[in-house]
């Protein structure tokens, strides 16, 4: 019986070097795979606006995603923007969340620092 991905499976850590990575199997502090993710999911350049609610009781929030910034940048433009619009918000999984409906606002400070902006969605 053959399982399925067999001879797909590499090991997660070794004893004499430690973590390694689960994609290419060199030591975790030395890998590229995160760096060429990244790399690959900034996408085709455009800012996208998205306003959301889903499982948030019904409450707004701006979802900002395709940022060409890595997470330090991310999170300093992500503090901008909230202290520019008066309001909290987050970072997670690299697309940063605005409390409320602020697509103009946040369209208009990002075509100021020269990105180019969509507002996505309805």
């Amino acid at each position: 019986m053959s399982r399925s991905g067999a001879g797909k499976s590499r090991p997660v850590y070794s004893t004499d070097k430690g973590r390694l990575c689960p994609d290419c199997g060199v030591v975790k502090a030395d890998c590229r795979c995160r760096l060429l993710k990244a790399a690959a999911s900034q996408g085709d350049g455009i800012v996208r606006l998205k306003r959301e609610t889903k499982g948030r009781g019904g409450k707004a929030v701006t979802l900002v995603t395709g940022l060409p910034d890595d997470s330090a940048a991310l999170k300093k433009r992500a503090k901008v923007l909230k202290q520019r619009c008066g309001v909290g918000g987050a970072i997670k999984d690299g697309v940063i969340e605005i409390q409320g409906d602020q697509r103009e606002l946040i369209k208009s400070l990002l075509e100021a620092d020269g990105l180019t902006v969509k507002i996505a969605g309805g």
